[in-house]
């Protein structure tokens, strides 16, 4: 009897992780990152394969989690931006957040006005509110950055930097993961640290 009921404990527990969720990611380095739809803060709909062509940046976004202020008001982020986009490359910050949760309902004036005041230089501000894009991507944290060649290759998934700390000190002595990443599409050769852990506050889905 007892291993009759322990084989119908273990068909029950099967069955329950048969009807569990499977693996949200269709990401994985060095194959073609997943195109999708967002609709940016001025109501134009816009596809990742409209960008072939040019090396892009997703940042996974929220205005209000300490690690992106970190990141924000230190102006790691912004400079970072500026420099790229100057270089060609589209940065594209996506926020996930549901609403009613952190960071996610601020107004299109709101979060243009939080873009300006930080000086950051984002070809596009995408909402996701469904987190459709952000489960695409397995996205866990804000910030979690996705670098793709112009193939639309996924060369990067991982964190901005190599110290996982809400300190602004910490920002000179880190390896700036995204930076290189961006360096070493440049120059034509393979990406040397293609995937690290991102650090952050949750993707408030």
């Amino acid at each position: 009897m007892k291993t009759i009921a322990k084989l119908i404990t273990f068909a029950v527990a099967v069955a329950a992780a048969g009807a569990m969720p499977t693996a949200r990611a269709s990401v994985e380095i060095g194959k073609a990152a997943p195109d999708f739809t967002l609709t940016d803060l001025s109501g134009q709909t816009h596809k990742l394969s409209d960008y072939k062509g040019k090396t892009v940046v997703l940042e996974w976004n929220n205005p209000d989690c300490p690690i992106v202020r970190k990141h924000y008001e230190s102006d790691n982020l912004p400079s970072l931006q500026r420099t790229a986009t100057a270089d060609g490359v589209v940065w594209l910050l996506i926020n996930s957040g549901a609403k009613g949760q952190q960071g996610a309902d601020y107004s299109d004036a709101e979060l243009k006005t939080w873009l300006a005041e930080h000086k950051a230089a984002p070809t596009e501000y995408f909402r996701d509110p469904d987190g459709k894009v952000g489960h695409l991507y397995a996205a866990q944290t804000t910030p979690h950055m996705f670098v793709i060649t112009k193939d639309g290759t996924l060369v990067y998934d991982g964190a901005i930097d190599s110290i996982s700390s809400a300190n602004k000190a910490d920002i000179p002595r880190a390896t700036n993961y995204v930076a290189a990443a961006l360096a070493d599409v440049k120059a034509g050769k393979p990406v040397e640290k293609a995937a690290t852990h991102p650090y952050g506050c949750s993707v408030k889905y």
